[in-house]
């Protein structure tokens, strides 16, 4: 399998080709149908609606969600036909991520006239060394405050 970035470009131009030639409009299956079937004639590997396990905090599995789109097994693809993507769509494709211990997601709009398209990255350690970075911050401002 290629890497992260490479897949993510290669999907990134195959969609933009859809929607330069399909335009918006149509139900999103119209173009979940366009995106998996050229990235399959490209060779990959691409589930449509495929159940992704959903674990807790503590790696108990908890439920699953279908994915629109999954790639390789690596790289979760969430489609919208929306005027504009919205903070709910990003909470929703980082949700994803993080409860499926997946590390990779796109966030492809159909809806706009303007293409949009959005790359996450999930990460259980990139997300313990933020929360340890900000408590190191907490507490030193803490201490300088304390200090007289």
């Amino acid at each position: 399998m290629q890497d992260i970035k490479a897949l993510c470009d290669q999907v990134r131009q195959t969609a933009f080709d859809i929607h330069v030639y399909h335009g918006h409009g149509h139900l999103e299956k119209v173009y979940e149908n366009a995106l998996a079937s050229h990235l399959r004639k490209a060779g990959l590997i691409v589930k449509q609606q495929h159940p992704v396990n959903v674990f807790d905090e503590d790696g108990t599995l908890i439920g699953e969600y279908l994915a629109d789109l999954l790639v390789g097994d690596s790289l979760i693809i969430e489609l919208k036909t929306a005027r504009t993507l919205a903070p709910e769509h990003e909470a929703q494709i980082i949700g994803y991520l993080k409860s499926s211990k997946l590390e990779h997601g796109l966030l492809i709009n159909f809806g706009s006239y303007k293409f949009e398209i959005r790359k996450f990255a999930w990460s259980e350690q990139l997300q313990k060394s933020k929360a340890g970075l900000v408590s190191a911050l907490i507490s030193a401002l803490f201490a300088l405050f304390a200090v007289k």
